[in-house]
């Protein structure tokens, strides 16, 4: 199975450094292949504009999703893009590795999903969703956060003082990997590691092992199938309004 983790956090020594680098070890003791995109080791560029192209279908103006398109046709995406493009392509398992930041993704990982999934060869035209264009394909958070799990668990008949993992991870679940039509497998949370003594901090990453492990075993939740939805309705602008 060819595994590919797109690591985003700045220090190599980091628990998420930590996680990386056991899963990695883990799954090559167990016949799997691994491909790592660490971006900050890599110097990736988060910035999602014409430097995403080698080619132009429009000079005047940028529309970002007729430009991808276009480089889409005319192997026209420059050549850091097309490179992580490839990484995913050849994959069976997507593992985004990262620490929750203001209740998201570190902005580099969103810079990657922006740049790299692009439009053409990612999705459109009818790929999304349970015809996505990376329908093959599993994938899986690994997340570490600053505060601990109680503070994510909304007691009965009270609001969470954070909201629920469940909605903070919906935009990578629901708007990144099931658009694209991906299967979810069950994410890791590794709670607080900064707060954790050095058994603590051992015993963690021997549990994400195991969950990997496990999760390699499962096909993961579906995405919504799109037929079963209303196609969207848009009204047009008046010309003088």
């Amino acid at each position: 199975m060819n595994v590919f983790i797109v690591h985003a956090h700045h220090e190599p020594q980091s628990f998420n450094g930590a996680m990386t680098a056991r899963v990695t070890k883990e799954l090559e003791a167990a016949g799997h292949s691994v491909v790592v995109s660490d971006l900050h080791a890599m110097g990736f560029d988060p910035v999602s504009d014409r430097r995403n192209f080698t080619t132009v279908a429009e000079g005047d103006y940028l529309k970002q999703q007729r430009e991808e398109q276009h480089a889409h046709e005319n192997s026209g995406f420059a050549p850091d893009i097309a490179g992580e493009m490839d990484k995913l392509d050849g994959c069976d398992v997507l593992i985004f590795q990262y620490p929750l930041w203001w209740f998201g993704m570190p902005a580099i990982l969103k810079g990657w999903v922006d740049r790299v999934l692009a439009m053409g060869r990612m999705y459109g035209g009818g790929k999304w969703f349970d015809s996505g264009a990376l329908s093959s394909k599993r994938c899986m958070v690994a997340m570490t956060t600053g505060g601990p799990e109680p503070r994510y668990v909304a007691p009965e008949g009270y609001e969470g003082l954070n909201p629920p993992m469940s909605a903070i991870l919906t935009p990578v679940h629901h708007g990144v990997f099931w658009f694209t039509g991906m299967r979810v497998l069950e994410p890791y949370i590794a709670w607080s590691p900064a707060h954790l003594d050095a058994d603590q901090r051992s015993n963690t990453l021997d549990d994400y092992a195991a969950h990997l492990m496990a999760q390699l075993e499962q096909e993961g939740a579906a995405p919504p199938v799109a037929a079963e939805f209303p196609p969207p309705t848009f009204v047009r602008a008046k010309a003088n309004a």
